[in-house]
């Protein structure tokens, strides 16, 4: 291997087995569609060697001209648009989207690993025979049954859908982070699952065989059809209300509401210092869904901005009723797990606070909100997720998960 010791500031001498360096001129930036320069030609068969300058002579005369067309100007912050843009994707700046920058910066602060969690103390509790209710058992399969298959799900529609049909760079950009966290999820109910020797294949297969878990996932199917479909695309009144459709479904119920009964019962377990490594897997992914949530508020509101003829009163009934309809899949999710009153709460409890949570979501859309005078019953839910805390409540770790000191709440 070279290195630059090889060389002096001087003309450097030609070593035994190195190519000679030729003299450095000054030279004009090459345009885009400037001919290739012939190469030096150094132990490669010459008949491939003459095919490889020929394809590239080629590259722009032909393959590839009609991909450039049109994008080879310098983008325009104006040019940029959350859905339908035209501009080139691979100039990230100048940010149309500040938000989405800085969602991408907060995400990636945010990093975390599963198995930086001790799985210790809750193996133990896990095989005790009196360690954990029926009840309680119940609740820590089903929450890991429905969200080791609802992330991926999740990442699927995120990898192969939405980054494609979001048109703005820096949001792209998140939306990478977001697919990554997504991985990590699933990582962390998988390490969950195998750490505890849980069956896998009735844990993975709940959303088969467990109704009120299976329903949800229909539903996460129904409404993002569109989504799961390679062959969708933008660019048509009718298809842009459809993707909006898909986003309002994606991101206020599946990951607005859906998960919200299952976190708020194995976040109060581990209030009560039982399952705690569990429990913290699932604080860090709460925290990391809030940002997932509001980031796809952000966008649905800006697609909503700037097509203005999409969120009209029926796209707004439309988005009420799924709305609804998630609120009360969840709730039928909160009474088949908790048939009786456990870990301080009840399903009557959890009735009030997903109707609280579907008020939210409905607000942050501009809709009114459904549910009267509902208040939220677990308030210790919105300090969990509020990232200034300077540890966790099970005082396990410390949770400013940053990298580099990166992240500052201050």
């Amino acid at each position: 291997m070279l290195s630059w010791d090889d060389y002096t500031n001087e003309d450097a001498e030609a070593k035994p087995g190195m190519m000679p360096m030729p003299p450095v001129a000054a030279v004009e930036t090459p345009r885009a569609h400037a001919p290739v320069a012939p190469l030096p030609q150094v132990g490669i068969d010459s008949d491939l060697f003459a095919q490889v300058v020929a394809r590239i002579d080629q590259m722009h005369a032909d393959e590839g001209a009609a991909e450039l067309e049109g994008k080879s100007a310098r983008v325009r912050v104006d040019q940029k648009a959350m859905i339908n843009c035209r501009a080139d994707l691979n100039q990230l700046v100048p940010f149309k989207y500040e938000w989405a920058w800085q969602k991408y910066l907060d995400g990636s602060a945010n990093h975390w690993m599963p198995q930086e969690i001790n799985m210790t103390k809750d193996i133990a509790t896990w095989r005790s025979a009196d360690g954990l209710s029926d009840d309680e058992r119940v609740i820590v399969k089903r929450s890991l049954g429905y969200f080791s298959t609802a992330d991926s799900l999740v990442a699927n529609n995120l990898v192969l859908a939405v980054y494609r049909l979001i048109t703005n760079p820096e949001a792209r950009q998140y939306l990478l982070r977001q697919a990554f966290e997504e991985a990590i999820h699933t990582h962390a109910y998988q390490y969950c699952i195998e750490s505890l020797g849980m069956e896998e294949g009735e844990v993975f297969n709940m959303y088969r065989e467990i109704p009120s878990v299976a329903r949800k996932a229909e539903w996460n199917i129904r409404y993002t059809r569109e989504l799961s479909d390679p062959m969708f695309s933008t660019g048509t009144p009718e298809n842009d209300r459809k993707l909006l459709e898909n986003l309002i479904a994606f991101y206020c119920v599946a990951e607005g509401i859906f998960f919200y009964c299952g976190f708020a019962q194995i976040l109060s377990m581990g209030r009560r210092n039982k399952m705690t490594g569990v429990a913290e897997q699932f604080q860090y992914i709460l925290r990391d869904e809030s940002m997932h949530l509001n980031f796809g508020i952000d966008v649905i509101n800006q697609i909503k901005l700037e097509n203005p003829q999409l969120w009209d009163e029926d796209m707004k009934k439309r988005a009420t009723q799924m709305i609804l309809e998630g609120a009360y899949l969840e709730i039928l999710y909160a009474r088949d797990t908790m048939p009786r009153g456990v870990l301080g709460m009840n399903a009557s409890m959890m009735e009030e606070y997903l109707k609280f949570i579907a008020n939210r979501r409905l607000a942050q859309l501009g809709l009114p909100e459904q549910f009267k005078g509902v208040q939220n019953p677990f308030p210790w839910m919105s300090e969990i997720m509020d990232l200034k805390k300077e540890k966790n409540f099970f005082e396990t770790r410390v949770i400013e998960y940053q990298t580099g000191g990166a992240l500052s709440w201050d």
